[in-house]
């Protein structure tokens, strides 16, 4: 029996992420907002943390490089991985941060800043020229759920390094 898969394809699966980080950051600008607790804005701030991380390692190591492949564009392809290298950097020194860091919230919310505009770009972008390519992006789909459970549970157990 063919497993049923709740995305209509590999762009329908990603962004779904962005859509789930986003509110994360919006639940998290509440939160700072509000004056909540450190321990509540650094689990947030850590759940922001891993989805991220977990979702560019799916992107640089499934779909970029089929997408890469497909559309032929170097140059956007390695924007995007720059924005990817940014982004980590931030993730790096949120994680080394604590809550009731002075510069702590300011961090999260300049990580949301720049997930904003990176999903933006690629959604303009490379989600248009991957869905108007050559690519299996229904095929796509399975690979890229099967390794972000891999890559959750590895992050749950604490094998998940952040290549920098």
């Amino acid at each position: 029996m063919k497993e049923r898969i709740a995305y209509d394809d590999a762009v329908d699966l990603l962004d779904a992420d962005h859509q789930a980080v986003k509110k994360m950051f919006t639940d998290f600008g509440a939160l700072s907002a509000d004056e909540a607790p450190a321990g509540d804005r650094q689990a947030l701030a850590r759940r922001i943390c891993q989805a991220l991380s977990v979702h560019a390692q799916l992107e640089e190591e499934v779909f970029y490089p089929a997408v890469r492949k497909a559309i032929a564009n170097d140059a956007l392809m390695d924007e995007a991985l720059q924005e990817h290298a940014e982004a980590k950097q931030t993730i790096a020194r949120i994680e080394a941060m604590k809550a009731s860091d002075a510069a702590f919230d300011a961090t999260v919310k300049q990580l949301g800043k720049l997930i904003d505009q990176h999903v933006l770009e690629e959604r303009e972008q490379i989600f248009l020229k991957a869905r108007n390519a050559a690519l299996d992006l229904r095929g796509m789909t399975l690979p890229l759920l099967k390794r972000r459970q891999q890559l959750i549970k590895k992050s749950a157990s604490g094998q998940v390094k952040e290549n920098t």
